[in-house]
């Protein structure tokens, strides 16, 4: 078993493709959050919750961020455990990261808002992280959510494209979007493990 606290980034990729195929993929007939139908699923929280996974997300993640990125933030529920990953160990790495978690609808009481976490600086660059992506709509209302409060957000990553249009999406709106995994890599992993 390898450090995932120690491990190189390239190992430590593997290591995190290996669970991935291993905790949250699998196939039979399922309906998406978008209503499509699809002979696989990835339950990217199987992943993203245990310990393991969190600090291999973290630190892989870290090191995709743009050098000026200012805070992490995602759509609950998927993205809250990568957000705080990401948060946790840039602390650990002197670089000091805080998360954001957007909420899908106003909180209903108190100051009602869309964003849970710490206020920013007006322009702030915030990046969008994102479990699995499909379409992209998810990771969008995000963007919307802090592009409407003054945060600066060019930039989208995700754990797992499906290649289902997200990117291409992403391309139209003027954001860059990277990806650990592609589902073309994870399901010819898979095929090559079973």
């Amino acid at each position: 078993m390898i450090s995932v606290a120690t491990a190189d980034l390239s190992t430590l990729r593997t290591y995190l493709l290996e669970l991935f195929v291993k905790l949250a993929y699998q196939e039979g007939d399922f309906t998406l959050s978008s209503g499509q139908k699809s002979s696989y699923y990835i339950n990217g929280k199987q992943v993203t919750l245990q310990a393991q996974g969190g600090l291999a997300i973290g630190r892989l993640l870290l090191s995709m961020l743009p050098p000026n990125t200012q805070g992490v933030a995602g759509l609950t529920l998927g993205a809250d455990p990568i957000v705080s990953a990401v948060s946790v160990v840039s602390a650990y790495e002197d670089r000091p990261i805080p998360a954001l978690i957007i909420r899908k609808e106003a909180k209903g009481h108190g100051t009602q808002a869309y964003i849970e976490g710490p206020t920013l600086s007006p322009g702030a660059t915030v990046v969008v992280l994102e479990d699995v992506v499909t379409t992209g709509k998810s990771a969008m209302l995000a963007v919307e959510r802090l592009r409407d409060v003054g945060y600066t957000v060019n930039t989208i990553i995700a754990l797992v494209d499906r290649e289902q249009g997200g990117a291409a999406f992403y391309e139209s709106q003027g954001l860059t979007f990277q990806t650990l995994f592609s589902i073309s890599e994870i399901q010819k992993f898979y095929k090559s493990s079973t």
